[in-house]
């Protein structure tokens, strides 16, 4: 079992403990509360991720500290979107990238349930944005 696999359970689990999607969801909203927002410089072309319906902007890097692991910060213009990368970042972040490269993004829905729980475009844009974070582990 894989780091990510890991973190995916443990959010599972944390999902699991309220007893529907609604609490769900202020569950994520509160987890999107808690991000750092990103700069308005950091805000830009380079970092937006195409293929979500609300502004979403990504950014990966790596530490001195941690070599051979890839840090994923991000931001949006939507709360629950906050949320859904709040998630992300728990998942993908501070990983090796060929972890995060290997991760698949069907499996991951699937097993949060959030397959079922979002509408089809939020479902598109976190595709996107899990997407966004494997390109960007492959390159690393």
């Amino acid at each position: 079992m894989t780091a990510i696999d890991d973190a995916v359970d443990e959010i599972a689990a944390e999902f699991a403990f309220f007893s529907d999607w609604e609490e769900r969801y202020a569950h994520m909203l509160d987890l999107g509360k808690a991000l750092d927002p990103l700069s308005a410089d950091e805000r830009n072309d380079a970092t937006k991720v195409r293929g979500c319906a609300s502004q979403v902007w990504l950014i990966s890097e790596t530490r001195a500290d941690a070599p051979g692991k890839l840090f994923f910060r991000g931001d949006s213009d939507a709360h629950l979107v906050r949320g859904i990368i709040a998630v992300l970042l728990r998942i993908f972040s501070g990983r090796a990238p060929a972890e995060i490269a290997a991760a698949d993004p069907k499996a991951i829905f699937t097993r949060l349930g959030l397959a079922d729980a979002l509408t089809p475009q939020r479902s598109n844009g976190a595709y996107s944005m899990m997407q966004r974070m494997q390109r960007d582990a492959a390159a690393a």
